[in-house]
This record gives structure tokens, sequence and C-alpha cells, in this order.
């Protein structure tokens, strides 16, 4: 089975998605690594029996030193592909070139609305709130060297009812992130994306 490495900032709560659905039965979370030691997301990777790192950006002088740190112990762990599961750090180009096609990640919104620098989280559901946007969702998308602006794999829609407020746009949102990124992990991990002129295509 293939291996794929999460890399995760907070709670985890999509990682625990992927070890539920894809852990040990389509591929294998070969390590999980936060930026953060007390993120809960290492915890959930423990319970599981997966190993759990936590490498702290202040130990480094710059991004690339602690950017390269996380490369050697993803080649360490036999990492294929990577998952940014509310991952807030800055993946350098050698990051990015290194994966390249092979690093997924999960955003709040329907590209190309509400993305880009400073939207991610909460504040991605408040800008949401505030516009009285009535339909919102979540995006799959690949890393590429811009911000939110990769191949996209997987988009799904919902509805925002008048009377939702932030935390209920937020709790249905995260509903389908669930499910949308167990999916196009999936076909990551069984070989079904092409990826053609920024475009994805899912072979059948």
């Amino acid at each position: 089975m293939k291996k794929i490495a999460v890399l995760a900032s907070g709670s985890g709560s999509n990682l625990q998605s992927l070890i539920d659905n894809i852990h040990n039965k389509e591929g294998i979370i070969c390590a999980v690594i936060s930026d953060r030691k007390g993120a809960y997301a290492l915890e959930r990777a423990k319970t599981a029996g997966i190993p759990a790192i936590h490498i702290s950006r202040l130990k480094y002088e710059n991004d690339e030193q602690f950017n390269n740190e996380i490369l050697s112990v993803l080649k360490t762990h036999g990492a294929e592909g990577v998952v940014l599961a509310g991952y807030l750090k800055i993946l350098t180009e050698k990051f990015i070139d290194t994966y390249k096609n092979k690093i997924i990640n999960i955003h709040p919104s329907l590209i190309p609305s509400f993305c880009g620098d400073g939207f991610y989280g909460m504040r991605v559901h408040n800008a949401v709130y505030e516009k009285g946007v009535k339909i919102t969702g979540a995006t799959v998308h690949f890393v590429d060297h811009g911000v939110d602006s990769g191949p996209i794999i997987m988009q799904k829609a919902v509805e925002i009812n008048q009377n939702d407020l932030h935390e209920d746009i937020q709790k249905k949102v995260l509903e389908i992130e669930h499910k949308i990124l167990v999916q196009s992990v999936r076909y990551f991990l069984y070989d079904k994306i092409d990826v053609i002129n920024n475009r994805v295509y899912i072979k059948e």
C-alpha cells in the first residue's frame, strides 16, 4: 500500500477521517507531523499507532532549514505523498517541487472564492458570513507555488440558511471536508489522478 504523511497544526479532525477510513485499509499513514507540540492531531496519531512527530519552527533559523528537516523525516518514513490537514506553516519551493502534485490540501471554501493570503480556519467562515453568500463549501487541491492556487481535485457545496451563524457554517463545511478529503486521498492512493495543464482528470 502507498504511504502518505499528514501535516497538521491543530486538532486534526480531518486526520481522524483519514485514520478511520484510509489507514491500514487503502493506504498507510506513515507519520503525522505537527509544528505545535500540543496539537491534538499528535494524540490522534499516537492512539492509532502512527508515528507522531513534533518539529518546532523555533529551532530553525529560517523556513528553508525547517522544511528541510520535515523533508528528511518524510524520506525516513517513506512518504510518497503529503496531506495538509489544517497545517499553517509555509512550504518552501524545494518542498513543493520534491512532492509536485503529491501534496494535497483541504480548504474550507469553494476556490477561487474566499481563499488566498489570510484566508484560513474561522477567518474563511467569518468572511462567508459577512458577505452573506448563499452557498459555500470545501475544496481539495494539490499545492503549488501559489496560495490556494493548485489544481483542484474535488469540490462540494453546501447551502447557507439565513439564520446560520459562523459556527453553523463551519460545522456544515467540516462535514463535507471529511468526505471529499477521504475520497481525494483515495484517488491519489490508487493513482487515479492525472494533472494536465493545471486541471485534474480522474481516471475511471
